[in-house]
């Protein structure tokens, strides 16, 4: 069913807001957390997900896809972001999901919910700091009613105290675009006029001066995401950054209770402090939320992935390693130069690097790298840190923990049909093919988002249909970039279908 296109039209109706697939909202993502806490989500293979505030489905749809025994429902108040999304799912020839128009308010009495029912995995991903209180009252109310028993929420949120900051930002660049209404500029065009008045005022100030830091960090910031993202973020009539205290206090009104972030602290968090955690145990006492608060604090924490369950749920605040024996692993890690003589460094996703000196670690390293878009299962992984001297299971146990930590490594309970090797005929995703059609990425099989700014690489992941093997593809590709000479494309071939395939693009 098509999206009400007689509906009220919102500012998403008016201006696009780009879509993407956010990996810390996946089944597998959630899954993972819930477990290392004690708890024993629903198989993610089979689960039932709903997301509130879908847009165009650009999250859900890669996940019915990836997932073709589970179910899932979304739906938002924008119609014609939805209509985009049913026409996508019915190019895919997807029947396990389904996305409708309809008002949080009355969500679950429209027509189209059918009712809602009972979902394993919620996703409300930025909704909550941008919506008036009434609605975010029913937000967590809807998620209270429709979370199955063991299930697990996933709520995003600009939080507090960081968010002080991005506020005194985004009030001068509201400012500007309400004094710009006379002057017939289009809601893209204020925002970034808004960002304009902002850099010219804060040169006025020393270049030494905090404040001057402190801003135009933000602005660099800022001037990466699309000016659409901009309008919808910084423009938007409501915005309602909470602490993680007042956030979970509301959550408990409705029968839910914290669980931890979507994803494990980083290395060099305050968390990983002994003389500060110490002190703060000492007021906290047993209280996560009010130690996670205080922590904040130290973090200047602009911005929270929650995850809530229901209240009665036995949730283990010490992480469990036992269930590591049950988890998959995986490494997207590259090699990279060591900083000294028996030291293997690796580059790591988002531009890091880290440097281990450890046998058992490298060890374990080198196996999921050469693994690697596939996963290992705990025994393979216990009988590599064992062969490098690691035998005690307690110890292998945390030395994953602490890689998982670093982000080395990565934890799963599922496995999608990903490719381990390129096929004589290879065949990328169907929704891969069909979101380099029209955009410069698309979702991988672990979904994340893969960058396509290679016009050879976007035209032949359009190419992978499982029809074509290497000769047929070289040929298409040479009418495809005539300018390029035939070497040229011959040579690129083999080294871009090898990149797909660490991308995670290619099926199995």
């Amino acid at each position: 069913m098509a999206g009400n296109t007689n509906a009220p039209k919102t500012s998403y109706d008016t201006v696009e807001y780009p879509g993407f697939s956010y990996p810390d909202t996946h089944p597998d993502r959630l899954a993972v957390m819930a477990a290392l806490h004690g708890l024993q989500p629903a198989p993610v293979a089979t689960c039932r997900v709903l997301e509130i505030g879908c847009s165009e489905g650009a999250n859900l749809i890669p996940m019915a896809y990836e997932l073709p025994a589970a179910e899932f429902t979304g739906f938002d108040l924008a119609g014609l972001p939805i209509a985009r999304g049913q026409q996508r799912i019915g190019e895919l020839g997807l029947t396990n999901i389904r996305l409708f128009q309809g008002d949080l308010m009355e969500a679950e009495t429209a027509p189209e919910s059918g009712g809602l029912g009972e979902y394993d995995y919620i996703i409300v991903h930025g909704v909550y700091a941008w919506v008036p209180e009434p609605v975010r009252d029913r937000l967590l109310a809807l998620c209270s009613a429709h979370l199955a028993r063991n299930g697990v929420a996933f709520v995003s949120y600009n939080a507090l105290p960081g968010s002080h900051m991005r506020n005194m930002i985004r009030e001068a660049i509201v400012w500007r675009a309400e004094h710009a209404a006379g002057n017939a500029m289009g809601p893209e065009e204020q925002a970034a006029a808004g960002l304009d008045l902002l850099g010219l005022l804060i040169r006025t100030r020393p270049e030494e001066d905090p404040y001057r830091r402190l801003t135009e960090e933000q602005l660099t910031k800022l001037r990466k995401r699309s000016p659409k993202v901009l309008f919808h973020d910084e423009l938007s009539p409501v915005y309602a950054p909470v602490s993680v205290a007042a956030f979970v206090q509301h959550a408990r009104r409705h029968g839910l209770e914290y669980l931890s972030e979507s994803v494990l602290p980083v290395p060099n968090d305050p968390s990983f402090r002994p003389e500060l955690m110490e002190a703060l145990r000492e007021i906290a006492g047993d209280d996560t939320v009010a130690l996670e608060q205080m922590l904040d604090f130290a973090r200047m924490r602009m911005y929270r992935e929650t995850l809530l369950v229901h209240a009665e749920q036995p949730v283990q605040r010490d992480l469990a390693g036992d269930v590591l024996r049950e988890m998959r692993f995986a490494s997207q890690a590259t090699p990279a130069a060591g900083e000294r003589e028996g030291v293997c460094a690796y580059n790591l996703p988002g531009g890091l690097k880290v440097g281990c000196d450890q046998a058992p670690a490298i060890g374990v390293m080198e196996r999921l790298m050469t693994a690697w878009p596939r996963t290992l299962g705990y025994e393979e992984m216990r009988q590599t840190a064992a062969e490098d001297g690691l035998r005690s299971e307690a110890h292998v146990q945390r030395l994953l923990q602490q890689m998982a930590i670093a982000r080395m490594i990565e934890l799963h309970v599922y496995e999608p049909a990903v490719a381990d090797v390129v096929s004589e005929k290879p065949k990328a995703t169907a929704v891969s093919r069909q979101e380099a059609r029209v955009h410069p990425h698309a979702a991988n099989l672990w979904h994340g988002t893969v960058q396509l700014d290679d016009m050879r690489v976007r035209g032949l992941l359009q190419m992978l249909d499982g029809t074509r093997d290497h000769g047929e593809l070289l040929a298409q590709l040479c009418v495809e970039f005539p300018e390029m000479g035939d070497e040229e494309l011959k040579l690129g071939l083999e080294a871009n279908l090898t990149r797909l395939l660490r991308a995670a693009l290619l099926e199995s």
